[in-house]
């Protein structure tokens, strides 16, 4: 709780600097054998941002074969400013502490899915529910990002058959290292991103003015 109170005074400074409204955002998600919560997070998108996006995309992903890639590093206008930063070191999963106290989640664990995707997932799929969700995991700790849907269902799956209280415990120190690399991929993501956009508007330009050179009839 003395971390959870330090973090909320921090966030509410930094709210009132760079996106006044709401400090926190909740939403409703599945956890243990289907039951639905609201979980609590730090709010890192501008007030009343549209969530149709997101649906279209985990859609995708659950179809696809490719692994995960974050609306963030696409410089998603919907995130506020550092937003993107405190989403890739977790800051803004900090709120789920009182999930955790309250009962609906456990510090490793499984991350509770959104119903739209509960209602997809395969009766296999729905295995991963088998346990609490966490606030971190194995599939967390095991390259997140960088895995395809299936990966991160056969992780949550292994972890569901393998868990422990050493398993428990090896997660939590491996998380700290694994947010280091989620930033630094977040950083590499979104720097390619940026090249990319630079390379593609002088092309543009170029078009545009070769276009303007054009005589009309």
């Amino acid at each position: 709780m003395p971390v959870l109170i330090l973090a909320i005074i921090m966030m509410a400074i930094f709210h009132t600097i760079v996106s006044p409204g709401p400090l926190f955002f909740r939403q409703a998600r599945v956890g243990y054998r289907g039951r639905r919560f609201q979980i609590y997070k730090f709010r890192t998108m501008k007030p009343d941002s549209d969530s149709s996006m997101h649906q279209n995309y985990s859609s995708q992903f659950m179809a696809s074969a490719a692994p995960m890639e974050k609306l963030d590093a696409k410089g998603d206008a919907r995130i506020i400013p550092g937003g993107w930063l405190l989403r890739a070191a977790g800051w803004d999963e900090l709120p789920q502490l009182l999930n955790v106290l309250l009962g609906d989640m456990s510090l490793v664990g499984p991350r509770p899915c959104l119903p739209y995707e509960y209602e997809a997932y395969t009766p296999a799929q729905r295995r991963r529910l088998e346990v609490a969700p966490g606030l971190t995991g194995l599939w967390q700790v095991s390259g997140k990002n960088r895995t395809t849907f299936e990966q991160m269902v056969r992780l949550d799956s292994e972890y569901v058959d393998r868990r422990t209280a050493g398993l428990d415990l090896k997660i939590i120190l491996l998380t700290i290292p694994a947010l280091v690399r989620q930033i630094a991929d977040m950083q590499k993501a979104k720097s390619l991103a940026g090249r990319a956009a630079a390379h593609i508007s002088p092309l543009a330009m170029g078009t545009s003015g070769a276009l303007a050179g054009v005589p009309r009839k």
